[in-house]
């Protein structure tokens, strides 16, 4: 029974909350949008654009299952924190506030949401550091090997590599943003003297 009442229990301080998550919210949300614009515009150059000897060539195939679930899980994530504004106007309205173990529940399903597409940016970078760096120690006294007409794909790089890798650490940095603005949520919702703290910066 305790434990039944104890999850209907309203967060504390619900405005002070309500104002964090509203300003993360957004915050996140923008960042994300801002973000997710290049890696979009660099996946449609590589699968629409560009000719079939550099889509062969590229470091990163963007058209891979990790490269999806990246991207995937960066729209998803830019979705649940646009969710984080909505959640900030029920928190600020007494009738409509929810319990504080559902608004928890919340932040983890987008922290888990941003270290899986961490998991995913950083497999796919350490694969392609690699790449470049075999290819680079293969050809140490000459120099970047170039594409050529005819020449083996998998031993040479193009601007395609770097296009690709730039994508990859766009996304690994907005979602390690996401993951420290939904620690810090996490850390305003169960920290004892939130209320008093929150009151204290009102004042």
């Amino acid at each position: 029974m305790p434990k039944n009442q104890n999850s209907q229990e309203k967060p504390s301080n619900p405005k002070g909350l309500a104002k964090h998550f509203s300003r993360l919210g957004w915050t996140g949300f923008w960042m994300q949008v801002v973000l997710l614009i290049i890696p979009i515009v660099l996946l449609l150059y590589v699968l629409l654009i560009s000719s079939p000897e550099s889509a062969q060539r590229k470091g990163i195939s963007l058209g891979n299952y990790l490269s999806y679930g990246s991207l995937g899980v960066m729209l998803f994530t830019t979705f649940w924190f646009f969710r984080y504004t909505r959640l900030a106007r029920k928190i600020a309205d007494p009738k409509l506030c929810p319990a504080q173990s559902s608004v928890i529940k919340t932040v983890w399903i987008g922290l888990g949401a941003s270290c899986l597409g961490i998991f995913f940016s950083v497999i796919m970078m350490i694969n392609t550091v690699f790449r470049m760096l075999v290819i680079l120690l293969a050809t140490p006294q000459t120099g970047i090997p170039f594409a050529a007409p005819g020449g083996d794909p998998g031993t040479v790089l193009s601007a395609i590599d770097a296009v690709s890798l730039t994508s990859l650490v766009l996304m690994l940095s907005a979602e390690l943003i996401v993951m420290l603005f939904s620690l810090w949520l996490l850390f305003k919702l169960t920290r004892p003297e939130s209320a008093d703290a929150d009151a204290a910066i009102s004042d």
